[in-house]
Formats: structure tokens, sequence, C-alpha cells
């Protein structure tokens, strides 16, 4: 059966997350039906990774067997058309035949996230859902030196959920950079693979940082405690995009 690789973009601002849900609906499902919907073909899909409700995607991977081998584009046409008639805010960019050992999950080496904050004292009237209105003046250059403590190969577990389900709490983050342009503050963070809620964790955190409540030797201290109840406010899930996903070659 021929594989397809799903690149996509998605709001997740009305649905419970990627993973499929008992009772909620799910980017996955809406993806899925759609499929069903073009070809006939019940699949399950695999993702890059299982974003969090509220969570967004400008650039998530997914895979798909199919019986035939459909071309490209008309697998994309046909999901999109699918996906915008049943009014679901997601698009296929790209739909490309791969080889029976790529998996979209398993096969990433890479994944890279975008978080956005606006920090302003008016909220916003165009971008609500897609950032974390914090009033506050923040220190964009303070959280960007205590982010630097948190790079390298740690043990995480005060930043992850309670709920997560890794075998290890270990970590190898490459990159946390903070940077402010205007009224907008943009953290971005690139690591081989995440722990749930891990970024919301550093970046409520680093927050505390900025609004001058912590300094740069509490977020140490809380990385150092490994332990959930050391961790600030977890960021809500607006403000977070999936913006990358490596793959090998």
């Amino acid at each position: 059966m021929p594989r397809f690789r799903l690149d996509i973009e998605y709001d997740g601002s009305l649905f419970a997350g990627w993973q499929h849900q008992a009772d909620q609906p799910s980017v996955q499902q809406a993806i899925e039906q759609a499929i069903e919907k073009f070809c006939g073909e019940a699949v399950r899909l695999r993702a890059a990774g299982r974003t969090d409700a509220g969570v967004h995607a400008t650039a998530q991977v997914a895979h798909a067997d199919l019986a035939k081998a459909w071309p490209d584009d008309k697998v994309r046409d046909a999901i999109n058309a699918h996906l915008q008639a049943a009014g679901a805010r997601i698009v296929i960019l790209k739909a490309t035949i791969v080889s029976d050992d790529f998996d979209a999950r398993f096969s990433a080496i890479g994944r890279h996230y975008l978080y956005r904050i606006l920090n302003r004292r008016a909220p916003s009237a165009l971008e609500r859902g897609k950032v974390w209105w914090v009033p506050k003046r923040l220190d964009a250059a303070a959280m960007h030196e205590a982010a630097k403590l948190l790079l390298g190969r740690h043990d995480f577990t005060t930043f992850r959920s309670t709920q997560c389900q890794a075998n290890s709490p270990v970590r190898t983050l490459e990159r946390l950079d903070v940077s402010r342009t205007g009224d907008v503050i943009e953290v971005r963070a690139s690591a081989r693979s995440f722990l749930h809620n891990q970024v919301r964790s550093m970046v409520g955190s680093l927050k505390r940082v900025g609004d001058g409540s912590w300094t740069s030797g509490d977020l140490k201290t809380a990385l150092e405690a490994r332990d959930r109840a050391a961790c600030g406010q977890v960021a809500p899930p607006d403000g977070l995009f999936l913006i990358g996903v490596d793959y090998p070659g």
C-alpha cells in the first residue's frame, strides 16, 4: 500500500488537540473523515506531534497508507475539499508518496515550536486565540538570558505534565530563544522531542522572569528541583505553534 506523507496546517482553537477524543472534535479525526469521504478508506493517521487542545500548527506532519497510488495533487486537493466543506480550519499543504519505512512520528529527528506573547496593555482584536496576552511589561532580554539555563540535556520533570507518558523526563533542549519585535515576544524552542506540556511550562516560568517575580536563579532552582510543583504558571495553549519537523535527508 502506498504511504503518503501529509504536511498540515491548522487552527487548533476549535479542537481538543490532535489525537482522537471520545466525545470531542480532534484534528486527527477531521482529517481521517475527509480521507474516508475522498477514497472510501478508513485510515488511522500517525503524526509527528500530538498537539494539545488549542495548540496550532503551520508544519505538522502525518502519514497514512492508502490502497491506491493517487497523484499527490489529487490527494491534497480532495482532502482539502472535504475539510473545507466540513468547515474545519485545517489545510493539507502537501501530500507526497514516501517509502514504507517513513514514520511521521518515529522517523522525526527534530521538532520546532514557536510561542507568541502579545505584551501590551490592550488585548488583541485580530489575534485572539493566537497569542497569550500579557498586559504587564516583560523584559524579553532577561527572559532570553534565563532561557540559556535550560539549554542542553536535563531532567525536565519540573516542566512536564503529571500526565506525561514519556518513559524518561530527560531531554536535550537544543534551542530556546526569546526575542521581542514591537509588542510581540517570540519564544522559539527546538529539540529532538519534547515532554507533554514542556514548552508551555518553560514559557510560563520564563514569563515570571520577564515580569520580575523570578530571577534567573529561581528558574535554575526550579529546574534542579525536578518537581512539578516548582514550575511557574503553565502558559495557555493559544500562543503555541508547531512550526517544523525535521527528518533525515
